[in-house]
């Protein structure tokens, strides 16, 4: 992927997808993703289903999306409560299956607050991933990178301190978490290049579908609604149709504002939905 960013002279689309819950529509899920596909995207990204049979799927989905789309995917890989030993097999299995592009997460901590067994304490960061996958050779990895700041991080200067390390450890290039006003991202990229970080950094953009479910979002990711965002949305919120073209305006004026600055591309957040998508794009591509 680093090398199709160098390479690229024009902004790069990337999409993000996540595996369905239940097995049986795992046929239709890699339907839709062949159908999405014809909005040209350059890759793709599956987000990791940690537990048991999920992971299993998770894998072995990733590498039938880029056999059956032609596309590079990246798949993701958290960290959290594995051991070295399952993370190095993971990524064995990911190599025989042609995936050469890791997203490098440290997962969430176990939601009761119940601390890890002693054996399940192998990875505290995400760098420590990030060095493994380094390690073992044969990927390219990409990381998280949170322009308003990881929720749980103490201040904006720890946060970035985080992001750089994960960049030392061998990071190729970064997708920013979900946000709502570009000056966030360009902020946080200059920062990043003050620190010494080279790599590409590309916003992650989610068009919004829903307001209570654009709530229940930035309640997880600490994100910042901007307020004219946030009064629009609140006064329209009972008329879905107006909602879904309101998040689409306002994305494209944010995708446009992002790329018009600078930015190398834009990853979609496309929550298995390619309306909204598709309509930004075209307009995108249509300027």
């Amino acid at each position: 992927m680093p090398e199709l960013l160098a390479a690229a002279k024009r902004p790069i689309f990337s999409f993000e997808f996540f595996l369905p819950k239940a097995p049986e529509d795992l046929d239709a899920f890699v339907a839709f993703v062949r159908g999405i596909v014809g909005l040209s995207p350059d890759y793709l990204t599956l987000t990791y289903g940690a537990g048991g049979s999920a992971r299993e799927r998770t894998i072995e989905t990733a590498g039938r999306l880029q056999r059956e789309t032609g596309l590079p995917t990246a798949a993701h890989l958290t960290c959290i409560a594995h051991t070295r030993a399952e993370i190095s097999a993971i990524l064995d299995r990911l190599r025989a299956l042609g995936i050469r592009n890791i997203v490098a997460l440290r997962g969430d901590e176990p939601k009761d607050g119940t601390a890890l067994p002693p054996g399940r304490r192998d990875f505290a960061h995400a760098s420590d991933l990030v060095r493994v996958i380094r390690e073992g050779g044969g990927f390219r990895t990409a990381v998280a990178a949170y322009p308003e700041k990881h929720p749980e991080s103490p201040s904006p200067e720890e946060d970035l301190r985080r992001f750089a390390e994960k960049i030392a450890a061998g990071g190729d290039w970064a997708v920013t978490q979900l946000f709502f006003d570009a000056r966030d991202y360009f902020s946080f990229v200059r920062r990043a290049r003050e620190a010494g970080v080279a790599v590409p950094i590309i916003p992650g953009i989610m068009p919004v579908t829903g307001y209570p479910q654009l709530k229940r979002f930035v309640a997880l990711c600490g994100t910042r609604i901007p307020p004219e965002l946030d009064e629009r949305l609140a006064s329209i919120q009972h008329d879905p149709q107006a909602v879904v073209a309101h998040g689409i305006d306002w994305a494209v004026r944010q995708c446009r504002a992002l790329l018009d600055g600078g930015a190398p591309g834009i990853h979609f957040y496309t929550l298995n939905r390619s309306h909204s998508t598709a309509e930004i794009l075209s307009r995108l591509r249509r300027a």
